[in-house]
């Protein structure tokens, strides 16, 4: 688990990101993106240690997950996340390489605010969507 809460500048944070995704690469590099742009970070590997960091009371704005996913895929993190009432104000974004509409309209059911293709977007406009999401749940006041 990597906790990058003070960010660059020491300004306040911009929200709370968890990402969970278990390429390590991938999310070592968001992690940079959003730290750099101003943003609590929280990295997680799996599905199962997410839970736990919420659980623990980590109280994200955005949760960028992956669906695919070793042991437990993201539609079970989802399924458990609204069966524990966890993040209940958390933006959700499915950052994935799956583009199948079947697996999108599951997502969005699960509660998945946005659904990104990875390869579509670079990570800066995947920071500027975490942006607008969580100025649409307007949860942090600038």
């Amino acid at each position: 688990m990597n906790d990058s809460s003070d960010n660059q500048n020491g300004n306040a944070s911009l929200g709370k990101v968890l990402l969970v995704d278990d390429d390590k690469f991938l999310v070592d590099m968001y992690s940079v993106k959003f730290t750099k742009t101003g943003f609590t970070v929280q990295v997680c590997l799996s599905a199962e240690e997410a839970l736990e960091t919420l659980r623990k009371g980590f109280a994200a704005h955005v949760i960028l997950l992956d669906l695919v996913m070793p042991e437990r895929d993201g539609f079970s993190f989802l399924e458990t996340l609204r069966a524990e009432g966890l993040a209940p104000d958390a933006a959700l974004i499915a950052l994935t390489n799956q583009g199948n509409d079947s697996e999108k309209k599951r997502a969005e059911e699960l509660g998945c605010d946005r659904y990104i293709v990875k390869a579509s977007m670079i990570p800066s406009e995947v920071v500027e969507v975490v942006k607008e999401e969580i100025h649409k749940k307007s949860k942090i006041k600038n």
